[in-house]
């Protein structure tokens, strides 16, 4: 029987609260962005749609405190030296993808792209597609701190996620860019945005990769 390997913060029990907290804060920022792009295409830049917003640019905040915090934390206690350095590239590109929730979020709320409504089940498919990615390389880094033998289960269900969005958004840009109701101005418009949205899987795919990579060297 294998034995599981201990935590990597099992001497630092404050410090790992903080870890999990500040991972807490990317997932329900998922949440919100994708309950919030979900409302846009049924109501547009409504007040509950910037009330999202607003929550999620909150969570961004407290996310980048808490990365703050526990960098200096890792610093001041001179803990995990061997370690740290993956540690903090884990944190700052994590956070990374509260920023793209953000900034995504702010994009539609400014430009107002106008999605034909019979391109709104792609659309959803590709949001749900693209957020489940980044709960997993979410649940990667969890597993990196707790359960370094899980990271690889949860980075390959990111890798396969990363295909599946880029199909989607294949699909929708075909369907967007053949619709005769649209010129090309939109059609370039359009385009942007679900470009935008599909970075995010990729950006988790990049994440998982690296986290790959760092779970090689733990084990090693």
């Amino acid at each position: 029987m294998k034995l599981k390997r201990p935590s990597l913060l099992s001497r630092a029990v404050r410090l790992e609260r903080r870890i999990d907290d500040f991972f807490d804060k990317v997932v329900q920022a998922g949440l919100l962005f994708r309950a919030a792009l979900d409302l846009y295409l049924t109501e547009g830049s409504s007040d509950e749609y910037r009330a999202k917003m607003a929550a999620v640019e909150q969570l961004e905040s407290q996310g980048d405190k808490l990365r703050r915090e526990i960098e200096a934390e890792l610093y001041q206690n001179t803990l995990i030296p061997d370690l740290r350095s993956d540690v903090l590239s884990i944190l700052e590109d994590v956070d990374k993808l509260i920023n793209r929730y953000e900034a995504t979020l702010f994009k539609f709320d400014i430009e107002q792209p106008h999605f034909p409504a019979e391109q709104h089940q792609v659309l959803r498919r590709l949001l749900d597609t693209v957020c489940e990615s980044v709960e997993q390389v979410i649940l990667a880094s969890r597993a990196f701190f707790r359960d370094i033998r899980s990271v690889r289960d949860y980075t390959t269900k990111v890798q396969w996620l990363e295909t599946e969005a880029d199909k989607l958004s294949t699909r929708l840009l075909r369907e967007l860019f053949r619709s005769p109701e649209l010129d090309l101005a939109q059609r370039m418009h359009l385009r942007y945005f679900v470009e935008r949205i599909d970075d995010l899987a990729n950006a988790a795919e990049d994440i998982s990769d690296r986290l790959t990579i760092y779970a090689i060297k733990r084990r090693i």
